[in-house]
């Protein structure tokens, strides 16, 4: 996998595995207990269904702990005047005529409807490292780039979005 994380992702991905072993899967065993009790499995959805869910909670944990794991630990902080991990950034687009916010996270916590990129997305790699008031070239392929002027940053905390700093 080798996905670039931050200790923080790495963090919230142990609270989850941590959630899922001590309280998620003792319920979902004693279901399966129960159900398997009624009797005839051959007929039994209950039993299928809690059966199911018991590996769903298994299959996330083992997927978790490989994450971490194969994980390329990433640093989440930057400069003050620069964009970096976690920044949330106003940003131009010049061919548009249209101004957007986007926050630079892991591609693990990606969600472009969300206003949330990837550093590894066209728009994130051009953007990391830049300064407030640069035009920066995106290139999407070899054939079709776009410019886009960085309007303001904000650094922010990991996940609550509160500012620290705003330039």
């Amino acid at each position: 996998m080798f996905d670039n994380l931050t200790k923080s992702d790495i963090q919230k991905m142990e609270e989850e595995i941590e959630y899922r072993k001590l309280q998620l899967r003792p319920g979902l065993i004693e279901s399966l207990k129960e159900a398997r009790a009624q009797g005839d499995l051959s007929e039994n959805f209950e039993y299928y269904a809690a059966k199911r869910e018991k590996n769903k909670n298994d299959s996330r944990i083992r997927y978790l702990e490989k994450m971490i794991k194969t994980a390329n630990v990433i640093e989440d902080n930057s400069k003050e005047d620069e964009v970096g991990m976690n920044n949330t950034v106003e940003i131009y687009f010049e061919e548009d005529d249209l101004v957007e916010t986007y926050r630079i996270v892991t591609t693990v916590r990606s969600d472009a409807l969300n206003q949330m990129i990837s550093i590894e997305s066209p728009l994130g790699k051009a953007l990391m490292g830049k300064k407030v008031g640069d035009r920066v070239e995106v290139v999407v392929n070899p054939s079709y780039s776009y410019y886009v002027q960085i309007r303001k940053i904000e650094n922010t905390t990991d996940d609550s979005g509160d500012k620290i700093r705003s330039y």
